[in-house]
């Protein structure tokens, strides 16, 4: 493994495990989840050292104490700048509902780099399945956020697009067999 790599998984873990977090529906450490994210990453033919580090680190700017200047100084300026893509920009409620703060991150999103919106495939894929198997009330919002996000994002890796859009479908369908 690539030492920044190794050292972007590490630093991820420590930074989740220093605030406590944990993973909402099935209270595993957090940390996993970019571990997750980055093994999709990785599985991807163009991916480079720069985006699989990215994915280990693309929620510690909103989770964690954790600054874009920290992650400069460690990773450099392209990881930085791709976690500093896949941080959410518009998570204030003083900007408004969740449908327009969705809007607004939805209409940035559709304009980040291809590598960042590969990233962003695999997080969605790894959150979808525990979203849809434990909470169906917010999964329909949660999918139909996702349908509109995958709609505009045609950016990244087309075969992680794919599973995205994949794994999206079936979580509808599983939500529409939950309701009759």
């Amino acid at each position: 493994m690539h030492d920044m790599i190794r050292h972007a998984a590490l630093f991820s873990r420590a930074a989740h495990q220093a605030v406590g977090q944990r993973r909402k529906y099935t209270d595993e450490p957090y940390w996993q989840h970019p571990v997750d994210v980055a093994e999709m990453v990785a599985a991807v033919g163009s991916a480079t050292a720069e985006m699989i580090a990215a994915a280990y680190l693309h929620d510690v700017l909103e989770d964690t104490d954790v600054t874009a200047l920290d992650i400069e100084e460690c990773f450099g300026q392209r990881v930085s700048l791709l976690v500093l893509e896949l941080t959410n920009q518009f998570s204030n409620p003083e900007i408004g509902n969740r449908a327009h703060r969705k809007a607004l991150e939805r209409d940035r999103l559709a304009q980040v780099s291809p590598q960042a919106q590969t990233i962003k495939y695999a997080d969605l894929i790894d959150n979808t399945g525990s979203i849809v198997a434990r909470d169906h009330g917010f999964a329909r919002v949660y999918l139909a956020e996702k349908r509109q996000l995958l709609e505009v994002m045609t950016a990244g890796d087309e075969a992680l697009r794919r599973q995205a859009w994949s794994v999206l479908t079936e979580g509808e369908a599983k939500i529409r067999g939950a309701s009759r």
